[in-house]
């Protein structure tokens, strides 16, 4: 019986340190991410700050902090980005719908959208 109460108490404290390990969290809001441009911007200057953490030698918690709090920007900017790449697929379709009916202000107008995202997005690896 000694055994058994011991394991309870055992797994109890475990549980316990485990939750209040994992309540410790703090969670951020990052920055937002309201236009392409700017999740591209946020994107390009977040994954630099991150990169720049990783090539550290070894990292503080001070760093696993600032990596922390950097992955909510960047979460925000990759769910607008790829919001936008849905869009953007919708958006060649009626390209190629178009050019397949001949309809030139359609190709014009539907790939002049198209490229505006393109040239919006090429500027991630700039």
């Amino acid at each position: 019986m000694k055994v058994m109460n011991y394991l309870a108490a055992a797994a109890l404290s475990f549980g316990v340190a485990t939750m209040a390990k994992a309540e410790s969290v703090e969670h951020f809001k990052g920055e937002s991410a309201e236009s392409l441009e700017e999740a591209v911007t946020n994107f390009k200057r977040y994954n630099q700050r991150l990169e720049n953490l990783l090539k550290q030698d070894s990292m503080s918690a001070d760093d696993v902090t600032k990596v922390h709090q950097l992955t909510y920007t960047l979460e925000n900017a990759l769910a607008k980005i790829n919001d936008e790449l849905d869009k953007l697929a919708v958006t060649l379709e009626e390209v190629h719908l178009a050019s397949e009916k001949y309809d030139a202000d359609a190709v014009r107008n539907h790939g002049d959208a198209y490229m505006e995202v393109i040239n919006t997005i090429s500027k991630m690896g700039q």
